[in-house]
């Protein structure tokens, strides 16, 4: 193997290990660690931050991707030549931001974590506004350094979904919003609404701690090389394929919240258990854009476990956990509960035909907030005013609207777009495995999900960064992505459910 390329292996398996750590503080920061230590801990990462910087831009670094760039390829494999171009592409966005900058971001992100949590408890947007507005100053340099030719916003969206614009993105939600906005009021005006009364009560917090579990682990998810605890906000974390973390809340009024969220947080996990990792600690080896992510997430969540095969397996558990309040409720009557549409003030908590305006919503905002035409102080009015427009109702407090999310808190600018774009494949990837695989609804009424894993696995887990996710989409599917399927399943399932004309 050439020298250079040795070398280079060993430089980017020690910035995958750093940023692992760096992940394991981040997950620390929001599981275990005590309040008190908010300002040591933004230290802590500012300067890990800072190193890991400093070995991403390391001039040798530098120097052996430009011997390997010169080079003839054809003599790597599809894995080294991956490993070079992205290496190479992270080598030139880590080179053009000063190290200076990388740390004001790292431990404005560490503070901004602590300032949002006490602002969403107190309802004070106002202790929030002096992190955004930071952010937004740091954030636009940051664009403008990485990526002169880009607008700061495309520049954000690119770093979460890479080739991805505002001009691509718009026109998609547009779309949405002009199939999506009826669809929601001809479900709410209609006279016929599920009977949801059974999915309210006290649900025992230990019991849907175990059913959470079990269903995770059914799906595939692998507790020798991950683990679930709680958070104020759930997510998915972990510093390698053997160490995969994953993190829910919960509320004794509500056991829905807590079980779907953690079967959109093992879907997360179940791309990360199977990554390729024999490739090494590499960039081939890692996870595609967030919206592949997300689509993994979503393809469990809404398209196998809000199905009803999946509550026909799981209605006699879930009935045996809680018998009070499900006592009187049928497998047919819990499926339709589970996918009660009704507009609602919580993007995590919203249903799938609610939930794309959640984030159309945000994208807006952040669209406006880089572009000008809106202001950091005007935040609340603008989305409450955006909340009435789309889904005809107006959060109470902040708490319930402006100041919901953790992302603005940690500076994901661009990140919102991903949740949508991934609800879009996740719906054209079960398509494609419904073509393949016949028998996938008998599988899930059967409670065999090891096909439906394995598939995932073969087809978009192992593949990690080999290809783009426009030619991963089309090697699964055999096309671009197409809102098509997403619309036409949204409209399918929920006129049968709610018996629209």
């Amino acid at each position: 193997m050439d020298r250079h390329y040795l070398n280079l292996v060993q430089k980017l398996e020690e910035i995958t290990h750093l940023n692992g750590v760096m992940s394991t503080l981040g997950w620390d920061q929001e599981v275990m660690m005590p309040a008190g230590a908010s300002e040591a801990r933004a230290k802590q990462i500012a300067a890990l931050a800072g190193v890991i910087h400093e070995c991403m831009t390391d001039p040798a670094l530098g120097d052996c991707l430009n011997e390997l760039k010169e080079k003839n390829s054809d003599c790597l494999g599809e894995a080294e030549r991956c490993n070079i171009r992205e290496a190479l592409h992270s080598y030139e966005l880590e080179t053009k931001v000063p190290k200076r900058l990388v740390q004001e971001l790292a431990e404005l992100g560490s503070r901004g974590q602590g300032i949002w949590v006490m602002a969403r408890q107190e309802n004070k947007f106002s202790n929030f506004v002096p992190v955004l507005k930071q952010f937004l100053e740091l954030k636009t340099e940051w664009a403008q350094r990485i990526s002169p030719d880009l607008k700061p916003y495309d520049a954000n969206i690119d770093l979460f979904e890479r080739g991805t614009t505002m001009d691509m993105i718009t026109p998609i939600f547009e779309r949405l919003k002009q199939e999506l906005i009826p669809l929601i009021e001809a479900i709410q005006n209609h006279p016929q609404q599920p009977d949801t009364s059974f999915l309210q009560g006290r649900f025992a917090l230990d019991k849907q701690e175990a059913l959470a579990r079990k269903i995770s682990q059914d799906i595939g998810f692998n507790t020798d090389r991950g683990r679930i605890d709680v958070s104020v906000h759930p997510f998915c974390g972990g510093s390698h394929p053997t160490d995969v973390r994953i993190t829910t809340r919960y509320k004794e009024s509500d056991f829905i919240e807590s079980l779907y969220s953690v079967i959109h947080e093992t879907g997360h996990a179940l791309y990360e258990q199977g990554r390729p990792h024999e490739l090494g600690d590499l960039p081939a080896s890692e996870s595609l854009t967030m919206g592949i992510h997300e689509s993994q997430s979503l393809f469990w969540e809404r398209m196998v476990a809000q199905s009803k095969p999946f509550c026909s397996h799981y209605f006699d558990t879930i009935r045996t956990a809680f018998p009070d309040n499900l006592q009187s409720a049928t497998v047919d009557s819990f499926y339709r509960a589970i996918n009660s549409c009704k507009p609602d003030f919580i993007r995590v908590e919203a249903d799938e035909v609610t939930y794309p305006l959640h984030v159309i919503l945000r994208y807006e905002i952040e669209k406006g907030l880089f572009g000008g035409s809106m202001q950091v102080d005007d935040l609340p009015g603008i989305w409450n005013e955006l909340m009435q427009k789309y889904l005809g109702i107006k959060p109470p407090t902040d708490t319930l609207g402006v100041l919901q999310d953790s992302h603005w808190s940690g500076g994901a600018f661009g990140y919102f777009p991903s949740y949508t774009l991934g609800a879009m494949y996740a719906c054209q990837f079960y398509n494609t495995l419904l073509n393949e695989q016949p028998e996938v609804e008998k599988n899930i009424a059967a409670g065999n999900f090891a096909p439906i894993k394995g598939w995932l696995n073969e087809k978009i887990h192992r593949q990690g960064r080999l290809y783009t996710s426009q030619e991963l989409v089309q090697r699964v599917t055999g096309e671009a992505l197409n809102p098509d399927y997403f619309i036409g399943y949204l409209k399918n399932k929920y006129s049968e459910i709610y018996a629209l004309v």
